[in-house]
């Protein structure tokens, strides 16, 4: 095997089947030997609602050497209808407020909503407005491109939206699956350079069922499918990528292995598959 280059962060959706809380999540990810972790929203605030310090809950992920790596959230901030935009900015103070005080450095911003209709210019505009109101808390959004949308499916589109926003660094988020799905043109990769890409998520995909009907649910682990995980990873490399490459799956199961099993098995295969 070759050099792993990088950084590894588990994605707390790799952990849904076993329903933890945001702190057993952590925990498991320390344990199974990750540098970092990529928070769901939704578990965030169940634990603040539930009576949990969020400064508590972030000196424990330090004591545990874990980085909160990003979150992900579902902002409707490219969506066509204005109100929609302002429930969405609404919903972006709230949602920053609590990952501030975590320390989380960035969150996805994927087109979530109704964005059929939005232009390139449209959509730039949008971010650009999104990354100024998240720079007052010290946070990022990290435009993401996903393949099942109208409008933002392809990576050629997101570096697009990226250039037209005049925002000086956009980050954008890296997703196999999405990349396939979308049908992005992997030579796109060759345009990034390693301040273009903020976050990388790690998965597989089989060759059935086929692109036009996959599903998350299909998403396998990283060097268990069809997915371009070596030209991948030499990509990364070859820009300077050092950066979190993050294991998002949505399995509904993991035959029977326990949670950390399958965090530290979903460790061993990023490592083989993204040795370059």
């Amino acid at each position: 095997m070759g050099e792993f280059p990088f950084r590894v962060s588990l994605n707390a959706s790799t952990l849904f089947p076993y329903e933890l809380d945001i702190r057993a999540q952590i925990r498991t990810a320390a344990e199974a030997g990750y540098e970092g972790i990529e928070i769901w929203m939704k578990d965030l605030q169940a634990y603040a609602q539930g009576g949990g310090s969020v400064a508590a809950l972030r000196r424990e992920a330090a004591d545990l050497g874990i980085e909160i790596a990003g979150a992900i959230s579902f902002i409707p901030w490219a969506d066509t209808d204005e109100d929609v935009r302002a429930r969405g900015r609404r919903q972006t103070d709230e949602e920053l407020t609590l990952l501030a005080e975590l320390g989380c450095p960035s969150f996805a911003a994927p087109p979530f909503g109704d964005v059929a209709d939005a232009t390139a210019e449209e959509l730039a505009a949008r971010y650009a407005a999104l990354a100024e109101q998240a720079r007052g808390y010290g946070i990022v959004p990290i435009l993401e491109f996903w393949g099942r949308a109208r409008r933002l499916s392809r990576l050629g589109e997101a570096i697009e939206v990226a250039r037209l926003s005049g925002v000086e660094q956009v980050p954008l988020l890296l997703d196999p699956f999405h990349l396939y799905t979308g049908g992005s043109d992997l030579n796109d990769l060759s345009r990034l350079r390693k301040e273009d890409i903020g976050i990388v998520h790690a998965n597989d995909y089989p060759s059935s069922p086929p692109r036009e009907t996959i599903t998350d649910a299909d998403r396998l682990f990283p060097g268990d499918g069809i997915a371009p995980s070596a030209q991948l990873a030499a990509a990364l490399a070859a820009c300077g990528y050092r950066g979190f490459l993050s294991l998002e799956l949505f399995a509904p199961d993991y035959g029977g292995r326990t949670a950390l099993e399958t965090a530290r098995h979903g460790l061993a295969k990023i490592k083989q598959a993204y040795a370059v």
